[in-house]
């Protein structure tokens, strides 16, 4: 039986899965891998290096990423969108994850990586009126007195609220107790203490 190697030098027609550089080809399982052809891609050395360096990566070697994210080889695909995916602090990248298509299974694949790193620029993140972040269990000190409405209270300017539980799909609200009533807070109205 032929090697990975072999076996991805053959789909690959002897040119790198990204650049479609012929020089120096390696194997790269994109994981998570189970050392299979179809978790694998072929890359040159540039691309390896990259993909394995994130401060080496030279931006512009990665345009090609243009051509190789329309590639019918789901591995292909999972290390397109994820290279696209850490440099869209370029422009370019944006647009081009905007025009990828991936089946579900593949999309899925792709942010594996993203979700067991927790390396996620689209989490939400409270932060208090000074910038600061929040985090569940924290302490905040209100900056203003509120009306709490519904729970027939007035939270006084200066109330701290320990152990403060942060709502998952808003940014701008933490939850807490106040004079023993559960309340929601504007993040805007506090600061950690």
């Amino acid at each position: 039986m032929a090697s990975l190697l072999d076996q991805l030098l053959q789909r690959a027609d002897h040119k790198c899965e990204i650049c479609s550089s012929n020089a120096d080809l390696k194997a790269m399982p994109i994981q998570p891998s189970d050392g299979s052809l179809e978790k694998s891609a072929l890359l040159c050395a540039t691309c390896h290096t990259q993909v394995e360096n994130p401060e080496t990566i030279d931006a512009n070697h990665w345009r090609a990423l243009n051509d190789s994210m329309w590639s019918a080889v789901p591995a292909v695909q999972v290390l397109s969108w994820r290279m696209l995916d850490r440099l869209r602090a370029e422009a370019w990248p944006l647009d081009l994850l905007d025009m990828m298509y991936m089946d579900e299974a593949t999309a899925a694949w792709a942010k594996a990586e993203k979700e067991a790193t927790g390396d996620d620029p689209d989490a939400i993140v409270h932060l208090d009126c000074n910038g600061n972040v929040l985090q569940a269990g924290d302490t905040v000190v209100l900056t203003q007195t509120l009306n709490v409405k519904g729970a027939n209270l007035i939270a006084k300017r200066g109330t701290a609220v320990r152990r403060i539980s942060l709502v998952d799909d808003n940014a701008e609200q933490i939850e807490g107790k106040v004079n023993g009533q559960h309340i929601v807070i504007l993040t805007k109205f506090v600061k950690k203490q």
